[in-house]
């Protein structure tokens, strides 16, 4: 599934301001890597305050937010310049950088999602460090070109250093009861089996239908395993036209015979923390999540967290298999920060190049961009591997033999997830990530329609006719403020 114009050396698409900015970027090459604190190039060019501000999401591993902070600090000690880190929580990113863009001040590198792509008018392009980073760091995993970069535009509006799996967590004992040991392959094996564990066993399956981050997932994931999706590659809206709508019709109905066999009116009031503290209470036998409730149920229930077992996608009707990259970390640098544009591209290229450090303190949450990126020789802050000579060698060694497993609990849990990056893909699948299709994500469509046919508040056809009409809307907004493709109602 490669949807990647450049191969790693071959230029990425800039800006009339891009060739400067790589001169500046080449300046002092990208020796010491394996050094925190090394400049990947002279910290002359930047401007004479030396000062960087960064806000980002509050992680869900807490342990990567205290690792970062000093990871932060280091290098600005290293380098003459005072570093803070502010965190917030992620459903708090787009109004907080909203209100610092229409103020015209705040932090100098703000780190977003998908949403990144709505600011592109408001920010610095980032064509030069990414070609950078390609250059220097190798092989990128194929999804990022479309979270990052603006082809109507021709603008990278960010930089994207990691990703985070979006997976099936199950209960293998309950699974196992149920006469299958491995867990579903197919939606049609969740459908039935899942119903046969709520009746025998009395436990439901988690999939969220509300206005919160995973239910906005699955509900994507679902509808491209059926073959159908809101857009095309060419940024027209299609969920209620042709094949495509026939499909979709078909997913929704499968949603709400989901609900109806296997779930609880719960789902719909479900928050982002739902499904995890279901699966952890043991009242989940399947949930679509990262690994992050996984780690938690380690800390606090080590006995559901050895009965907890991953699988990638499972199958739709036509044998699809799709995921939605579970969350990202889009940088950005606004218009309003281009003073330390170049100490903020210089930090970015350092975290970039530690990158190994980022998997291991997340304990394995963020999965590397740049899978290319060697992984620097010396003590790295963690065991060594031997063997693992780039990223994505060091994740595939740490995934077939996790790190923070517990004491007798079953070796590589996580190895199926290891050819994600196969059955991953973006918000706009089949096309890029735009601010449309953003603004769809945001304001809940998907599960909407979802919910609503599974309530009985509207037949399938007519949830998908209304989900159609409000996208349609949006993409009309935004193709009129040029920053999408797409034919012109």
């Amino acid at each position: 599934m490669s949807y990647l114009s450049h191969k790693p050396g071959q230029d990425h698409p800039t800006s009339r301001h891009s060739a400067s900015r790589r001169r500046v970027l080449k300046a002092g090459g990208m020796a010491g890597l394996a050094a925190i604190g090394a400049p990947l190039f002279p910290l002359n060019a930047f401007a004479a305050d030396k000062t960087l501000k960064i806000l980002q999401w509050s992680h869900f591993v807490p342990t990567y937010d205290k690792w970062f902070d000093a990871f932060a600090k280091a290098w600005g000690d290293a380098n003459g310049v005072k570093v803070t880190v502010d965190h917030i929580n992620i459903a708090d990113l787009v109004t907080t950088t909203t209100s610092e863009m229409s103020a015209n001040s705040g932090h100098d590198i703000i780190e977003l999602g998908p949403e990144a792509a709505q600011f592109t008018p408001n920010v610095v392009d980032m064509a030069d460090v990414n070609q950078e980073a390609a250059k220097k760091f190798g092989a990128i995993f194929d999804v990022i070109k479309r979270v990052s970069y603006n082809p109507t535009m021709k603008q990278w509006y960010a930089f994207c250093h990691g990703w985070t799996i979006d997976c099936g967590d199950y209960r293998k004992s309950l699974w196992e009861k149920a006469g299958m040991a491995n867990g579903p392959d197919t939606y049609q094996q969740l459908l039935d089996v899942g119903e046969k564990i709520r009746k025998e066993q009395g436990v439901q399956v988690g999939i969220g239908m509300s206005q919160e981050l995973d239910s906005n997932m699955v509900a994507r994931s679902i509808l491209w395993s059926w073959g159908a999706s809101v857009q095309d590659a060419d940024d027209n809206v299609i969920l209620n036209v042709g094949k495509n709508r026939e499909r979709a019709i078909e997913a929704v109905k499968y949603m709400a015979d989901l609900y109806h066999r296997t779930m609880t009116p719960a789902v719909f009031a479900w928050n982002a923390a739902s499904n995890n503290q279901d699966l952890i209470a043991g009242k989940a036998s399947y949930i679509v999540n990262s690994i992050s409730a996984y780690r938690s149920a380690q800390a606090t229930k080590p006995d559901i967290a050895k009965d907890v077992f991953f699988l990638g996608p499972l199958a739709g009707p036509y044998g699809d298999r799709w995921a939605n990259v579970h969350v990202l970390y889009n940088y950005i640098i606004p218009k309003f920060a281009k003073a330390r544009e170049d100490l903020s591209k210089q930090f970015i290229l350092h975290l970039a190049a530690n990158y190994d450090q980022a998997m291991y303190h997340s304990k394995l949450y963020n999965t590397p961009s740049y899978i290319g990126t060697p992984v620097p020789s010396g003590d790295r802050g963690y065991p060594a591997v031997p063997g693992a000579k780039t990223t994505k060698e060091l994740n595939d060694a740490w995934f077939t033999n996790d790190p923070f497993k517990l004491p007798g609990e079953a070796d590589g849990k996580l190895k199926p997830l290891i050819p994600a990056e196969k059955w991953t893909t973006n918000l706009g699948h089949p096309g890029y990530s735009n601010p449309a299709v953003g603004e769809v994500f945001n304001t809940f469509i998907l599960p909407n329609m979802m919910a609503k046919a599974a309530r009985g508040d509207l037949k399938p056809e007519q949830a998908v006719e209304e989900a159609a009409k409000q996208a349609e809307a949006i993409y009309a907004q935004w193709r009129g403020r040029g920053m999408i493709g797409g034919k012109k109602a």
